[in-house]
């Protein structure tokens, strides 16, 4: 027979058990663990919104002088590109603006030369296109996995420079931008998708092999930047293990590639060196890790 007596607590002449105490105590510190939480998101929230009007001023400055933008986002899965094309976006008027996720090309896209499929989202006059992933899926994924043939991506490699110096000199302004987070940081975000119901959507075949494939992927990194910036359009790397500093600072890089009229001079908008780097500067970065330890560690 169990005699065992719980444990009480005396409060103002109440016996209390004390399983009872550690039960309340450890959910009133779960709540206050989510009220700190949320006040941290609304305060990053809060953060963002001057610069997101600067983004509608951007907008509308673009829509007065009839000029086009391209805004590409690439990096490794999990890397918070997405969320940050959200925050660019959300405010944003949708009559001059088009967000375009590619899915993989069809069987009559594969006949196509490369560039079709991505220029029929171009935009027009007065308006930007920000494509979560582009024609770098030939330089990254499609390699790494081989979705392509060797001829195939050499054939971007040789190709895309001119292509892009084409696009700018006839009046598009084209940013690129690199999502660049690390393997740790990566592998979280990915136990949070199996476990999490509203993001196991997100969780796809090539993500559960992107850990496996780390070092390709970098390899892969590294070759696309060596031979695809250019003066005319050069890369720059966000680095987004913060995701609401990689955010704020993409949204710093978009207003800052562009004159235009109206410019809240009161705001920050020099870029964080921690978080923004040039491609140019990350090339030198992963040279001298491989010239340290014989490979890439990035």
């Amino acid at each position: 027979m169990d005699t065992h007596t719980p444990q009480t607590v005396d409060i103002e002449g109440t016996a209390v058990p004390l399983e009872a105490l550690i039960e309340a105590y450890t959910q009133q510190r779960g709540e206050k663990k989510e009220t700190k939480k949320a006040v941290r998101k609304r305060r990053e929230e809060a953060q963002l919104k001057p610069y997101q009007a600067e983004l509608i001023k951007l907008q509308k400055h673009l829509e007065e002088t009839q000029q086009k933008v391209i805004i590409l986002f690439e990096g490794r899965d999990a890397a918070g590109k997405g969320g940050t094309i959200r925050r660019v976006a959300r405010y944003m008027n949708e009559k001059h603006y088009r967000i375009v996720a590619l899915g993989k090309p069809t069987e009559e896209q594969r006949t196509q030369w490369f560039y079709q499929k991505y220029i029929q989202h171009f935009p027009h006059a007065g308006e930007i296109v920000l494509f979560d992933r582009s024609w770098y899926n030939r330089a990254m994924v499609e390699q790494v996995f081989g979705f392509c043939t060797d001829k195939e991506y050499e054939d971007f490699m040789k190709g895309v420079k001119g292509f892009e110096k084409d696009l700018v000199r006839q009046g598009t302004t084209l940013i690129k931008l690199y999502f660049s987070v690390t393997k740790e940081e990566q592998a979280k975000r990915f136990e949070r998708r199996k476990t999490d119901p509203l993001r196991q959507w997100k969780l796809s075949e090539i993500d559960v092999q992107a850990q496996e494939r780390w070092d390709d992927f970098t390899s892969a990194k590294y070759h696309m930047l060596k031979r695809t910036h250019s003066h005319h359009a050069p890369w720059t790397m966000i680095r987004s293990d913060i995701k609401h500093k990689a955010r704020l600072e993409a949204i710093k890089v978009i207003l800052n590639a562009v004159d235009y009229a109206g410019r809240d001079e009161s705001l920050d908008y020099v870029l964080d060196d921690d978080i923004v780097v040039s491609g140019a500067r990350e090339l030198e970065i992963m040279e001298a890790q491989r010239a340290r330890s014989g490979k890439f560690t990035g």
